[in-house]
């Protein structure tokens, strides 16, 4: 199965030679999202929660475009902050979104984001039926 391009107005576009998200198969390649409102093209202020808050969102309308549903779909994400003291913060806004079974996650702090932004994240979600989750043993 050949990889389809997967792009939406729900999320930031762009001009540079990326895809919003490419599907192979069953799972879903998502671009690096900061904090821009895709109706605007700008950055949104406010504390980094709320920048959190737009990048999820910016991811969750790419899964959307691509057939699956939203959030719960998304196994993998790659959080980069430009600042590591805004760590607990940025886990509370994305700890709120995510369901029982948090996708597994990468955190790094790095120089400099596109645009300038604090918060950027990519994704990968599973579109299939077969996803596996993995309970922990109950105790008897």
């Amino acid at each position: 199965m050949s990889p389809q391009r997967i792009t939406t107005d729900d999320a930031p576009r762009t001009d540079n030679p990326y895809s919003q998200g490419v599907r192979a198969g069953d799972t879903l390649y998502i671009s690096g999202y900061g904090p821009v409102d895709p109706e605007t093209g700008d950055g949104i202020e406010g504390d980094i929660q709320a920048q959190t808050d737009q990048v999820l969102d910016n991811i969750a309308a790419v899964v959307d475009e691509a057939g699956g549903d939203g959030l719960d779909d998304v196994v993998k994400v790659t959080v980069y902050l430009t600042d590591l003291d805004e760590y607990d913060r940025v886990n509370e806004a994305y700890g709120a979104r995510f369901s029982d079974v948090p996708p597994a996650r990468v955190c790094v702090e790095v120089s400099r984001l596109p645009g300038d932004v604090r918060v950027e994240m990519d994704a990968v979600a599973s579109l299939g039926d077969g996803r596996a989750v993995s309970k922990r043993p109950q105790d008897d």
